[in-house]
């Protein structure tokens, strides 16, 4: 997959990224682990998505802030055009070491990715430092849906 806009990510973009994400954790519901995270979705014109963790009392029923975010953008109609990828959690918790998405968070992001053939730089976001890493590195040899073409 190509880089797209996703290779010149500014650091005035990133911290507007990473702030969106932070912001997103403030809408979060997580009432039964008390982990609350937030994602933002950076589009390659410019549009930001959030979203923050869903969770149920019946905890298989939960959704990332990723899945969230993602679900957001689909149903806005974006197929395609994903640049970059903000996700933070609870400074407080793990030591403030940066998060990465779950799995199934990873794949979730892979479908947009693909539709538009972008390799999106997801920020994982700690207390006091970001990894920069490239989904298709998170997530190596995907399946999507190229795979059923």
């Amino acid at each position: 997959m190509g880089g797209g806009a996703g290779m010149s990510l500014g650091e005035e973009r990133q911290a507007a990224l990473v702030e969106a994400a932070r912001a997103a954790v403030r809408h979060a519901y997580a009432p039964y682990s008390d982990y609350s995270v937030g994602a933002a979705l950076l589009f390659e014109d410019g549009a930001v998505i959030t979203g923050c963790n869903i969770e149920n009392a019946s905890y298989g029923l939960s959704l990332c802030a990723e899945t969230v975010a993602v679900a957001k953008a689909l149903g806005e109609g974006r197929r395609g055009g994903l640049v970059a990828v903000a996700v933070t959690g609870p400074a407080d918790r793990g030591g403030g070491a940066p998060i990465t998405p779950c799995g199934r968070c990873r794949q979730v992001l892979n479908e947009i990715a693909q539709l538009g053939g972008t390799d999106p730089l997801v920020l994982c976001v700690g207390s006091d430092r970001i990894d920069r890493v490239r989904l298709s590195a998170l997530l190596p040899r995907a399946f999507g849906p190229a795979n059923l073409a």
